[in-house]
C-alpha cells in the first residue's frame, strides 16, 4: 500500500477492529474485520445491518445563483425531476460520451447542491464543472470535509431510530438532524448531518454525511447503540459482493471513459429529453444506432468465479466479451459478474468465460442476481 495513501478520519477505530486495510482511489480503507471477514460482513447487511465506512467517496458543492440550471447543462440526469430534499444518481460524461464519474447528486435549493462522486475521480470532476461554471456559480472540492458513513440493512431504520435520527422518508431523499448526544456536548452543539436514503448495497438503508470533526463520535454511537441487533462494521470487500449481486456498475470496471452508460444499460441516468448534457451529442448517436456491446449479468453453471478481465467466448470459441467485475455471490453460493458482450447475444445464451487456462460455462442473465430490498418497508 501506498505511503502517501490517505486515511479516513475513522482510520484509528477501524485499526481497534481488526481491520485489513486495501488501497481505493488512493485512500486506505478497510477491506474487512476480524471475526467474520466479508462473507459475515456480507449477511449482516443482507439480514440485519451493517455500517461502512465510505469516507473516500468524494464531495463537493455547486453554490450559486442558479447552480441547478448549470449543472442541468453538465451532468446527465435531469435534475429538474426532483425537489429540495431529494437525491439523483447522475453520470458526468466526456464529449466522446463516456463516463467520467457517476456520482449522487443532493439538491438542497436551487442555489446550492452537494455532490459525491468517486473517490479517484473527485479532483477530475471538481476541475470539469469549474471550468464550465459561470460567473456566479462556485464549485469546491470538499472531500477531506465530511465523512460519509453507510448504515445498510432491514434493521437500518431500527438503528437510526435509537440515535433520534430521522428514518421512513422515501428512496433517495434527505433530511438534514442533528444527533442528539451531540447536541448535550457543548463543544459539539449545532453539528448536523445529512441522513440520506441512499446506498450501494440493495438493501434498504442510509446514508450520513458528517463533517470529518464528528465522525468517530458518530460511528462510536452507531455501533454501540445496534450491539444487540448484531451490528457488524462492514469492509469495502462486502461493499462489492453486495453491489455485484444488484448488478450496479462500478466505475473504472464496469463503466469508464470507454465504457458508455449506453453500453452499461443505465441510460434510466440520463434526460434524454433536456436540450443538452456533457457528451449528449455522441450519447444519442450511440442510442439511435445502437451499441456495439452490452453489459450483461453472468452467473456459473458450475463452480466457477469470474474475474475482471476475464475473456467470454461464444459458441465457436471466438471471444465475444470479457468480464468487468466478477465474484463469488453469499446469498447464491455460486459464481457471478457483469461482463461487457457482444449486443448479438442476449438473455438466456450460454457462453464460456476463460478461467486460468479452462474454459467454463456461465448464463447470460440480467441482474439483480438476487431481490432487492432498497426500496422495502
Amino acid at each position: 500500500m501506498s505511503e502517501s495513501s490517505k486515511q479516513s478520519p475513522l482510520h484509528q477505530c477501524h485499526v481497534d477492529a481488526g481491520a485489513k486495510f486495501a488501497e481505493f482511489g488512493g485512500w486506505s480503507m478497510p477491506l474487512q474485520y476480524a471475526g467474520g471477514g466479508i462473507v459475515a460482513e456480507h449477511h449482516a447487511v443482507r439480514k440485519g445491518v451493517g455500517i461502512f465506512d465510505v469516507s473516500h467517496l468524494g464531495k463537493a458543492t455547486v453554490r450559486g445563483a442558479g447552480a441547478v440550471e448549470f449543472l442541468n447543462t453538465q451532468l446527465s440526469n435531469d435534475l429538474n425531476k426532483i425537489d429540495a430534499g431529494q437525491a439523483q444518481y447522475t453520470l458526468l460524461c466526456t464529449p466522446e460520451g463516456g463516463v467520467v464519474d457517476d456520482l449522487i447528486a443532493y439538491r438542497f435549493a436551487d442555489d446550492d447542491v452537494f455532490l459525491i462522486p468517486n473517490a479517484a475521480n473527485t479532483a477530475a470532476v471538481v476541475e470539469v464543472l469549474t471550468g464550465a461554471a459561470p460567473a456566479g456559480v462556485e464549485v469546491c472540492n470538499k472531500h477531506d470535509a465530511f465523512a460519509v458513513l453507510a448504515v445498510q440493512g432491514p434493521k437500518s431504520d431500527e438503528l437510526l431510530e435509537r440515535l433520534g435520527l430521522p428514518t421512513g422518508h422515501d428512496y433517495m431523499s434527505f433530511d438534514v438532524a442533528e444527533l442528539p448526544a451531540l447536541r448535550a456536548a457543548a463543544e459539539l452543539d449545532g453539528i448536523r448531518l445529512t441522513v440520506c436514503r441512499t446506498g450501494y448495497t440493495g438493501e434498504r438503508g442510509y446514508e450520513l454525511v458528517v463533517p470529518s470533526e464528528q465522525a468517530v463520535v458518530v460511528w462510536e454511537q452507531l455501533m454501540q447503540a445496534g450491539e444487540d441487533l448484531g451490528v457488524r462494521p462492514c469492509g469495502l470487500g462486502a461493499r462489492d459482493t453486495l453491489r455485484t449481486e444488484m448488478g450496479y456498475p462500478l466505475h473504472g470496471q464496469d463503466i469508464s471513459p470507454d465504457i458508455s452508460p449506453v453500453q452499461a444499460r443505465i441510460g434510466w441516468a440520463i434526460g434524454w429529453k433536456k436540450p443538452e448534457f456533457r457528451g449528449h451529442e455522441a450519447l444519442r448517436a450511440e442510442k439511435e444506432a445502437g451499441p456495439r456491446r452490452r453489459l450483461w449479468g453472468i452467473r456459473a453453471i458450475g463452480r466457477a468465479i469470474p474475474r475482471p478481465h476475464m475473456a467470454v467466448l461464444g459458441a465457436d470459441e471466438a471471444e465475444v466479451g470479457e468480464v468487468t467485475s466478477g465474484t463469488h455471490s453469499p446469498t447464491l453460493g455460486t459464481g457471478i459478474g457483469l461482463a461487457l458482450i457482444d449486443a448479438r447475444l442476449s438473455e438466456g445464451d450460454h457462453v464460456s468465460v476463460q478461467v486460468r487456462n479452462r474454459t467454463e460455462e456461465f448464463e447470460i442473465v440480467k441482474p439483480p442476481f438476487v431481490t432487492p430490498g432498497v426500496r422495502g418497508e
